[in-house]
């Protein structure tokens, strides 16, 4: 049975998967702060349709208010616990059905389950004040098993917490020439394929927005790591599939349960 994703760019994705539709940190802006969105078109009206959106955490480049104002009416919104205190402008946004959920919950959307799992990074709005939500990972468990790992570090439960997996959707960059241990870049997102052992993997989180201003600083850093994610992740895992998409490309995956 096939699960469809289509990658919108950024960490936004679409997943498909017994005819329900998920959208995972949905951005849809060509302007976010210091960063512009440098390649892919906004993605069309029809991105914005989703049987439920998946937060990761609260950073802005994920949970982006003015973008999930866009959501139907009545579409499920899953964000780790505590989110609508930590950013007051989740409470405005009563058209969506919100579920807070923390590693281990289970959530029935249609006839896929949504399990949120750990993740390695820092989940707080800004990078002060009281650490008040956990960052997460999901695992959408229908005909397949996808997991978006949000933005998250190498961590030594990962296998155990999140897997089995069929198909990985990982992030591999940033924006900016440095990434810390609580993110995985090429490197280490090829070494999570080591630990998660899935059939497909895809590289997200990268290649979308830059800061204004640093088009001349290390520009490799924003074109090159899917690339390098696909080279390495020969290297490491050779028994996976790896798919690097442009923005708004999509794919159908076979897997069976």
């Amino acid at each position: 049975m096939p699960v469809d994703i289509t990658w919108w760019g950024h960490a936004t994705c679409t997943v498909s998967d017994s005819g329900v539709r998920l959208l995972t940190d949905p951005l849809f802006a060509r302007r976010l702060a210091h960063l512009r969105r440098r390649r892919g078109a906004l993605p069309p009206p029809g991105a914005w349709r989703a049987d439920a959106a998946l937060v990761s955490h609260l950073h802005a480049d994920h949970l982006h208010v003015p973008s999930l104002e866009r959501l139907a009416e009545g579409t499920r919104l899953l964000v780790p616990r505590g989110a609508p205190r930590a950013v007051p402008g989740l409470r405005r946004l009563t058209h969506l059905r919100v579920s807070e959920v923390a590693p281990g919950d289970r959530v029935r959307v249609g006839e896929v389950v949504v399990r949120a799992v750990p993740a390695r990074h820092d989940g707080r709005r800004l990078p002060f004040g009281p650490h008040r939500c956990p960052a997460l990972g999901y695992v959408v468990e229908g005909e397949g098993r996808t997991y978006f790992a949000g933005d998250t570090g190498l961590f030594d439960a990962m296998a155990r917490e999140v897997g089995p997996v069929d198909v990985a959707l990982l992030p591999v960059g940033g924006w900016g020439p440095f990434l810390g241990e609580e993110h995985l870049d090429a490197g280490r997102a090829a070494r999570a394929l080591t630990r998660l052992a899935p059939r497909s993997a895809l590289p997200v989180h990268y290649g979308t927005y830059w800061p204004v201003g640093m088009d001349a600083v290390r520009p490799h850093e924003f074109h090159s790591p899917g690339e390098e994610f696909v080279r390495l992740a020969g290297e490491y895992a050779p028994g996976v599939d790896v798919h690097r998409l442009g923005h708004g490309e999509s794919i159908r995956l076979e897997v069976a349960r």
